[in-house]
């Protein structure tokens, strides 16, 4: 069978960098941080004060009707989408042609728990009438199949902290099939609550450099005791290379190749062999050896044994010439958004050809072994660059794009 290539016409993000895509990639070439003290009453007590809000409210964007209707997980989401649309000049596409593929890691958590609040402090009758669709994991894909009229399927992975990038290889695979022309696919996540922060901290993976925000994600340092918790989306448009091209479509790169891969070992401890399998499996599927990705965007959450697992793993699959960067330094972590996130930036990398720097990289980990770009951002040709995403249950999802 023929094999079909597809393209990425169209980019959108929001982040705690910024409102859009544009915003965003400037933050992370001139190193900024978007994480800040969470000044709420409710983290008051919290042992981790801190997160990656996103820098534009969805609910402004979106208008206080249509915003009161949606979890802020699904606001966040219909903002990127929209801006990956118009990015990829609206592609003009039958219904049964255009599918959705947006992850999440956990859903409308705050509608779930904003609700319970009410329900016991006031009873039944105060409950919203749209707490359900609201609370959905699969509210982000339904919405946005319902905006852009979309009947080619509405697809949720649900894969932890890998949902956004193994949504993308969905869509890959699915215009590869093909079953679709076009599709919208990303990821989302808005979790910042006592809850999640709460549970995260008892199990001694986030961070608490309460008093010092911006430095406190340092993935690869040897002073990294953590991730640091983030909200936001990030959306790709894919298409049919010859549908774009016969359209007069900008593309940005195409997506060569994925790996989806499951360690089938620990609940919450990566398997380095799971993620070097399905970093191969990626670049197998692009038709590439490791010599020829010369970009690696880390998953690099900063806590101390992920971090050194997935240098590993980049090691066995890759080896240890790439430039490697971990956007989260600068970012925190978006959960299901992030992987995304990880690959916006790639495809962006790839056309500008510039590699974002690591930030708070002050003492590099001896133990890692790979070149992280720090410092400075830095320039010359990628032509293929590879993200990765890895959660919680060994779910392990690995990007390869080309210039």
């Amino acid at each position: 069978m023929r094999m079909r290539h597809v393209t990425v016409t169209g980019l959108g993000a929001t982040t705690p960098l910024g409102g859009d895509v544009s915003q965003t990639w400037a933050a992370l070439l001139e190193g900024r941080s978007g994480i800040t003290a969470l000044e709420e009453d409710w983290a008051r007590d919290l042992p981790v004060r801190m997160g990656g809000r996103m820098r534009a409210d969805p609910a402004e964007v979106l208008g206080r009707v249509q915003a009161r209707r949606l979890d802020r997980c699904q606001q966040a989401a219909l903002v990127a989408v929209r801006e990956a649309w118009h990015d990829a000049a609206a592609p003009e596409v039958e219904p049964e042609r255009l599918a959705v593929v947006i992850g999440t890691g956990v859903g409308g958590v705050l509608t779930t728990l904003g609700q319970d609040d009410v329900l016991e402090a006031s009873g039944a009758r105060k409950v919203s009438p749209y707490t359900v669709p609201m609370l959905m994991p699969n509210g982000p894909a339904a919405v946005v199949s319902i905006e852009f009229g979309a009947r080619g399927g509405a697809y949720t992975p649900v894969s932890a902290c890998a949902s956004g990038a193994e949504a993308i290889a969905m869509g890959l695979d699915l215009i590869r099939l093909g079953r679709a022309d076009v599709v919208i696919a990303g990821g989302a996540e808005a979790c910042l609550h006592p809850l999640t922060i709460a549970g995260f901290a008892q199990a001694k993976a986030m961070s608490r450099r309460n008093d010092a925000p911006e430095e406190a994600s340092r993935p690869f340092d040897s002073g990294r005791d953590g991730f640091v918790l983030a909200e936001g989306a990030a959306m790709v448009i894919l298409e049919r290379a010859e549908f774009a091209a016969a359209r007069g479509a900008r593309a940005y790169a195409m997506l060569a190749g994925a790996g989806v891969t499951s360690d089938a070992y620990h609940i919450t401890a990566g398997l380095p062999e799971g993620q070097a399998r399905a970093m191969r499996l990626a670049m197998e599927t692009a038709g590439l050896d490791a010599g020829d990705v010369r970009h690696v965007s880390a998953h690099a959450t900063s806590t101390p044994p992920g971090d050194l697992a997935e240098a590993s793993s980049i090691g066995q699959a890759v080896g240890t010439h790439a430039a490697v960067t971990a956007i989260k330094s600068m970012t925190g972590h978006l959960c299901g958004a992030s992987g995304a996130l990880g690959a916006v930036a790639t495809v962006l990398a790839l056309r500008d050809e510039i590699v974002p720097a690591t930030r708070n990289l002050d003492a590099p980990d001896p133990g890692i072994g790979l070149d992280i770009v720090s410092g400075r951002p830095r320039h010359g040709r990628l032509g293929a660059a590879m993200t990765n995403s890895f959660g919680f249950g060994g779910h392990n999802t690995s990007l390869v794009f080309t210039a």
